[in-house]
């Protein structure tokens, strides 16, 4: 571990150009890791070097990923799903772009549920998009608020991405899903604006005559009742010390199965196998990029590139504003090529000491980081939910970038304000000390 060269970086080099050529990213880090292992470091043995890629995976917190997921597909089985998009429909189908306003509603609500912005887009284009296009939606448009909405799930609790961040950054679950919350909702309402502006233009209706009466929204919060209580249950339980982050994802799946099964009757037993077989790829995936991000964080280790880039940084600027300003700006760019969950694995544990050197909390950044990165997903050349959307509705890339302008200038509005506002961020854990 003597003076870095130009071979020190060459991993991390060959990693974004794995990236950029659209390799798979587990597949990326685990082939730069051993290229490293094997060929470039001769001083560690091999045989050390695998075994921390096998012992990353020995982590209780981690277990709540598999739950997480596995709830959520219970969820879209379930009926759970239907109920909930009728009563965001009692709530705002009588405004201006009335579906539009459903679909933000849904994946507010629904963030609790499924905790995968990939997994509310695919959804969501397939609940809403064709009674949207029934009604005289344009498909561009379907597309950017459909993918646009999916961010919510980010930030609104048990978001996969904010579980991951607390576990690279070493804090806590619960005050990563309180803190969630605020921005969420900040968001939220200003997508339901830009929705309205936007239908206001475009002359997008409404899907209900009138506002429901209150009789109607009542019963409708009924029927929804047990789906909305998972995430104020899973946040509750935690605040109070009910169970740790892993026991409520397990307590989550069985919540569900139980409310589907049971009360809505929408699972039936050859659904068994398919919902196993659907979290199981779900959980592999992730699992495997954190198999793959282990190892290669140990190459970052052994060459002290972490402690490298903190000098670095904190040589550019010392001003807490600047550093944040820098960070996003370098997060928005990557999140175009890679989606969340990875970015964090490989590069918020390099951010970790220059953090702490400026006083930025890291419950705060987690949130801007999170935020930052899902809004990648709906920005070209490579977004995650773009792809998905374009791909289930065939909208062009080209078409959906312009129909998408306004969220996306919307969501980076409310990602500049959570990020200088430190405030909407912080209320919640600091009320729950």
């Amino acid at each position: 571990m003597g003076e870095l060269t130009f071979v020190s970086y060459l991993p991390l080099i060959l990693l974004f150009i794995f990236f950029f050529l659209r390799i798979p990213v587990a597949f990326s880090l685990l082939l730069t890791s051993m290229i490293y292992f094997f060929f470039i470091n001769t001083a560690m043995p091999v045989d050390l070097a695998l075994q921390n890629l096998i012992s990353g995976l020995e982590s209780f917190p981690l277990l709540a990923i598999p739950f997480f997921i596995t709830a959520g597909v219970v969820m879209n089985y379930s009926g759970l799903s239907k109920r909930i998009m009728e009563f965001a429909d009692l709530l705002v189908g009588h405004m201006t772009g009335g579906l539009g306003q459903v679909t933000v509603i849904m994946s507010t609500i629904m963030g609790g549920a499924s905790g995968s912005s990939n997994a509310e887009t695919a959804m969501q284009c397939k609940m809403l998009v064709p009674e949207m296009r029934k009604r005289g939606y344009s498909l561009p448009f379907c597309a950017a608020v459909t993918a646009t909405s999916s961010i919510i799930p980010a930030l609104i609790p048990p978001g996969i991405v904010m579980i991951i961040y607390a576990m690279v950054a070493r804090v806590s679950v619960g005050k990563m899903f309180m803190a969630g919350f605020v921005p969420g909702l900040i968001l939220a309402t200003t997508l339901m604006i830009t929705v309205y502006l936007v239908s206001k233009k475009e002359g997008y209706g409404k899907s209900r005559d009138k506002m429901a009466s209150p009789k109607e929204i009542l019963k409708g919060a009924m029927d929804a009742l047990l789906a909305l209580f998972m995430p104020f249950g899973i946040i509750m339980g935690l605040r109070f010390g009910l169970f740790t982050p892993t026991e409520g994802g397990a307590i989550a799946v069985v919540y569900c199965m139980a409310v589907g099964m049971f009360v809505y009757k929408g699972i039936k037993l050859k659904d068994i196998v398919p919902i196993m077989q659907e979290s199981f790829t779900s959980t592999a995936e992730v699992v495997f990029i954190i198999v793959g991000a282990n190892i290669f964080g140990l190459y970052l280790s052994w060459e002290r590139i972490p402690h490298q880039l903190s000098q670095l940084l904190l040589g550019l600027t010392t001003s807490p504003f600047v550093f944040l300003l820098v960070i996003n700006v370098f997060f928005l760019i990557l999140g175009m090529f890679i989606e969340a969950g990875p970015a964090i694995i490989i590069l918020v544990p390099l951010l970790i000491a220059p953090l702490n050197a400026l006083h930025i909390d890291l419950i705060h950044f987690g949130i801007i980081i999170t935020l930052n990165l899902v809004i990648g997903g709906i920005t070209p050349p490579f977004g995650s939910m773009m792809f998905i959307a374009c791909q289930i509705l065939k909208v062009p890339i080209n078409a959906f970038a312009r129909a998408n302008l306004p969220f996306l200038i919307t969501s980076m509005l409310v990602l500049a304000l959570i990020t200088y506002v430190p405030w909407i961020v912080m209320v919640l854990p600091n009320m729950f000390k």
